[in-house]
């Protein structure tokens, strides 16, 4: 079941880390677990939850961390093994999912034209179930990130809404409020849709490490579609040679 609770252990290879370090950390309550007959128990939707609010605020090598434990939790027989081994996250975006100029002045207006994108890629089977799942999130906790960008998925992964899974690039140039925690405007948009939870950790933990400054600079002044994707493709590949 892709939501049963898992040991401290079971915990530990999911996310990367150390075993001795994670229980040191749900000892200090920083971690999404509770102690049941006196064993840790974490439940993976909460956990996956918890990694989603976490990422924006980790360093490289421990985002490198989580994609190579989200990849080494497939087994060859999982039906998504051939979207998680040699992951592309730049391949999940299509030129018809990028707006350099969205037409929103809203969170909500943000939402509903992200989704709109997501429909021109042919690949969304269900609009008004993406839109509401995407606003329950918001609800939750606001996606926004400091340094002018959001990252807009469903709370949980939806394999049912599209096709395959994808991302849709949105650009406001003026800025809008978002939510960000340094209380500055946000005016780029990544809208996530993902099958597995897995797959949905490892493609926000690439983006996050390829969403920096200088990147962001770059995004941010570039007046086509194909300029931005381009961007988004070159960065992409100077984070997977650092992973080695």
């Amino acid at each position: 079941m892709p939501y049963r609770n898992m040991s401290l252990e079971d915990f530990a290879r999911h996310v990367g880390m150390d075993a001795r370090e994670v229980r040191k950390l749900a000892e200090r309550g920083k971690l999404p677990g509770q102690k049941v007959g006196g064993e840790w128990r974490f439940n993976r939707a909460r956990v996956t939850e918890w990694l989603q609010q976490e990422m924006p605020s980790l360093g490289s090598e421990r985002l490198i961390e989580i994609e190579r434990a989200m990849e080494a939790g497939y087994d060859d027989s999982s039906e998504s093994v051939s979207v998680a081994k040699g992951m592309i996250v730049t391949d999940l975006i299509g030129l018809e999912g990028i707006a350099v100029s969205l037409p929103a002045n809203t969170k909500s207006s943000v939402l509903r034209e992200l989704v709109q994108l997501a429909e021109k890629t042919g690949l969304l089977y269900d609009r008004e179930g993406l839109l509401e799942a995407l606003a329950a999130r918001e609800a939750m906790c606001s996606t926004a990130m400091p340094m002018d960008v959001a990252l807009p998925h469903p709370r949980q992964p939806m394999p049912y809404v599209s096709a395959e899974p994808l991302i849709c690039v949105g650009r406001i140039p003026r800025g809008i409020g978002f939510g960000s925690s340094d209380g500055k405007l946000t005016h780029l948009f990544f809208l996530i849709c993902c099958h597995d939870d897995r797959h949905h950790l490892r493609v926000l933990a690439r983006l996050v490490r390829i969403l920096s400054g200088d990147v962001i600079a770059l995004l941010l002044n570039v007046e086509t579609r194909e300029e931005l994707l381009q961007v988004l493709i070159d960065k992409e590949t100077q984070v997977i040679a650092e992973m080695g």
